[in-house]
């Protein structure tokens, strides 16, 4: 599966922005999904996953309740939508496949999105 980000950008401290992550390939719905971030210098690490179906997902307790990940099947689309964003959240995010019904095991994740950055100011 190939995977593409969009939608990061610089927003202010409290603010919102909404990631998506198109693909196209081998079929979407065989596959989790999860949302990855990496800070300068740092490895990347997932910060949130959903289920094939969309039904099951795991947030890294930093972004819980900040953070939503969906899905549309149909569209061979996932988002990411972040809200309070705090400067402590900007780095640049991916988006990553998994060939599983559910994961949050980050090397189970072998298919990536070229980043996108996302800048928070205070």
């Amino acid at each position: 599966v190939q995977l593409q980000a969009s939608g990061g950008g610089m927003v202010q401290a409290g603010g919102s922005l909404r990631l998506s992550c198109a693909a196209s390939g081998h079929s979407f719905s065989d596959y989790a999904m999860g949302w990855f971030r990496q800070f300068p210098g740092k490895e990347r690490y997932l910060v949130a996953s959903i289920s094939w179906s969309g039904v099951r997902t795991w947030y890294e307790d930093s972004v819980k309740g900040r953070f939503t990940i969906s899905r549309d099947n149909a569209k061979n689309m996932m988002f990411l939508q972040m809200t309070n964003l705090s400067p402590e959240d900007s780095a640049v995010y991916y988006c990553a496949a998994a060939r599983a019904d559910m994961t949050n095991i980050e090397s189970d994740f072998r298919s990536w999105g070229q980043g996108t950055q996302v800048t928070v100011s205070s």
